[in-house]
């Protein structure tokens, strides 16, 4: 008998793709909780890997990389072959990898050194980039200045992104300030910046709000 089933069980390895799933009130399944199967082939988690070391339950995991904390991972898919109707052998079966993934952190300086790993190679499809700042620049800036050092490679930046770090200094920052502590310009500022979007609705969101705070101004000098 084989089972199937899509869920997460208890002491999985997760990936960040991974959504959580509820079966009443279990966020996971415990393993020795499955009914009697010849072989039980799980789905959901994305990483390969038997389940509370019974070697007949697995999951394959994800065929590609669904997001870039897998970035590196090997990827398979399970060849299962019985005899006499009971598991004989499990087979990993590596899959190729068609879209290459990588991740880049540092400062500007350190980027613009790991890129250099891509100068003058050809590449189809090109490499698919998350890069992760860990300096506190306007993270505007560094979009355009990433944009341009990547013109020329066989790259293509998904996205840009502060560190974790950089996230929890930047709000510890933000909270030592009161909204009276900051004029009404410097708010959309800051909270404009941590938006990623491009150059053109950056410039036109910047100028709808102009309008609206001139014709807010104007409508209290006339009251």
């Amino acid at each position: 008998m084989i089972a199937t089933g899509h869920l997460t069980t208890v002491g999985a390895s997760k990936s960040d793709a991974v959504r959580e799933i509820y079966i009443g009130t279990l966020d996971a399944f415990p393993a020795q909780n499955f009914p009697p199967a010849d072989y039980i082939a799980l789905g959901h988690i994305h990483r390969a890997q038997i389940v509370g070391g019974s070697e007949h339950i697995r999951y394959c995991g994800s065929p590609i990389s669904l997001s870039f904390d897998e970035t590196g991972k090997a990827k398979s898919v399970h060849l299962v072959s019985f005899s006499e109707g009971k598991l004989h052998a499990v087979e990993t079966l590596a899959v190729p990898v068609t879209q290459p993934l990588a991740v880049l952190k540092g400062d500007l300086d350190t980027i613009t050194a790991q890129l250099e790993q891509w100068r003058g190679a050809t590449l189809n499809p090109p490499v698919w980039l998350d890069i992760e700042i860990t300096t506190d620049d306007y993270l505007h800036d560094m979009q355009r200045k990433i944009q341009a050092l990547t013109e020329d490679l066989p790259v293509e930046v998904l996205l840009v992104r502060r560190s974790r770090e950089q996230r929890e200094k930047i709000l510890l920052s933000a909270q030592r300030e009161t909204l009276s502590e900051l004029r009404v310009e410097e708010v959309f500022e800051r909270r404009l910046s941590q938006e990623e979007i491009d150059d053109a609705k950056r410039a036109r969101l910047s100028e709808l709000f102009s309008h609206t705070l001139h014709a807010l101004n104007d409508e209290e000098e006339n009251a």
